[in-house]
């Protein structure tokens, strides 16, 4: 791996191309992928499977064979692995548990005069979840997605999946049975993002849509966002790893691999205050590389988007940890919780040896679906908050209204808004 010191004088250019990793070339893809939506939008199913014909290499004769049945769901949860299943629903209760504790409530406040203001949360009626698809096996995808909107209360679940060659993964069905999902189609890309903002004859509209794909189809969630509201633009994965001298080599190097091996994009990055700890990493990262059965796509990864930072000092390896802002920072220092206050921007933060990354993907409870590419700075993870809305609650009383109407009707006649101002003031003098 690249090891760069922050002392050297070459080292801010190094470092500025590494806070570019995760930028996307949307602007090379927006043209096709425009005119993709416009044709679902137009046309319904007839565009959506003419595409499937186009891009997954099968060609759907129907409109029901867009749909997977809820017997094949079930059929294979009961076919699979007792061990399995129990990992899931075990997967499935920790999740749950974690966002049942994110869930906002309702409120109401009551003035002495009389004046009642509050908050009402309420779901969305339908979420489309967008589940990465095809050969691959992505269970923990759609359980990710699927409980916060389950947790939240949404009423209906809508979920598309890329097919090609018209193979579906069983794994991925079997998730979908546990979450008692029952309307999943067979849609990937552009494609089903289009067909779930927009509705066709067969998918349905829906209110909000979540979960991670590739460049068209985070450009398809972002000329939709406004017609649905969407999760995030979300990029390749990444981490970030803050460590000391007391860290071991091993767990270091195979975190970062960790990553490295999901995406020929993703990106890898230690700071460590100890030049020694650095090499000894990167000679394991090599030595672990030739192990890995995704060996082609995680050397790609660590070769172009992967680094070692030897920082002066801790203080200075937080700083520019939180200018990269990664979606996943493991902390493995001597105390961890030390550094916990002074960590701005991350997705999510991992506490000491014992807390790697791939135990947040899949079994710890917080959601996996995380902010890329820097923008933890601004973007939080999924939850449930994103399958909810939040309605104001305001009810005067005739003594409240005279309390604050007379500065209201003011502000108002200053804007110039008669009829704003009337709307108090025939209330005042009644």
């Amino acid at each position: 791996m690249k090891i760069f010191f922050s002392s050297d004088d070459t080292f801010e250019a190094s470092f500025n191309e590494l806070l570019g990793r995760g930028k996307m070339d949307i602007d090379s893809v927006t043209a096709i992928v425009s005119e993709l939506l416009n044709e679902i939008k137009t046309e319904g199913n007839e565009a959506v499977k003419a595409q499937i014909a186009r891009f997954d290499r099968w060609d759907p004769k129907s409109d029901d064979e867009l749909m997977v049945s809820t017997g094949d769901m079930k059929k294979a949860y009961e076919a699979l692995d007792p061990k399995l299943r129990d990992a899931l629903h075990f997967a499935y209760e920790r999740i749950e548990n974690y966002h049942q504790k994110l869930m906002p409530k309702s409120w109401l406040d009551f003035e002495k005069s009389g004046t009642v203001l509050g908050q009402k949360v309420t779901p969305v009626d339908r979420a489309g979840l967008y589940i990465p698809g095809g050969k691959a096996a992505y269970p923990s995808s759609l359980l990710m997605n699927a409980i916060p909107a389950i947790v939240a209360g949404v009423e209906e679940i809508v979920v598309c999946t890329p097919t090609p060659d018209n193979e579906i993964n069983e794994l991925l069905l079997a998730a979908c049975h546990l979450c008692k999902v029952t309307k999943v189609f067979k849609v990937g890309g552009a494609s089903a993002i289009g067909a779930m903002a927009y509705g066709t004859q067969t998918i349905p509209k829906v209110d909000v849509i979540t979960g991670p794909g590739n460049i068209f189809v985070a450009t398809a969630k972002k000329l939709v966002f406004g017609e649905v509201n969407i999760d995030m633009i979300a990029g390749p994965s990444e981490i970030g790893i803050l460590a000391d001298e007391s860290a071991r080599e091993d767990y270091l190097a195979i975190d970062l691999l960790s990553q490295a091996e999901h995406d020929e994009m993703a990106s890898s990055i230690l700071i460590t205050t100890d030049s020694e700890l650095a090499n000894k990493v990167s000679d394991k990262v090599e030595e672990f590389l030739g192990k890995l059965s995704r060996e082609t796509i995680a050397r790609k990864s660590i070769e172009d988007r992967g680094a070692i930072i030897v920082a002066s000092s801790m203080d200075e390896a937080v700083e520019l940890m939180n200018e990269i802002a990664p979606e996943h920072l493991e902390v493995m220092t001597k105390n961890p919780m030390d550094l916990l206050p002074k960590i701005k921007h991350a997705g999510a933060i991992f506490l000491g040896e014992n807390t790697p990354e791939p135990i947040g993907d899949y079994m710890a409870g917080p959601n996996h679906t995380l902010p890329t590419g820097g923008t933890a700075k601004f973007y939080s993870p999924l939850s449930v908050e994103h399958f909810l809305k939040k309605s104001s609650i305001i009810s005067m009383s005739k003594q409240g209204i005279q309390e604050i109407g007379e500065a209201c009707a003011m502000i108002a006649n200053t804007e110039g808004l008669t009829a704003h101002e009337e709307s108090v003031r025939i209330r005042l003098r009644d």
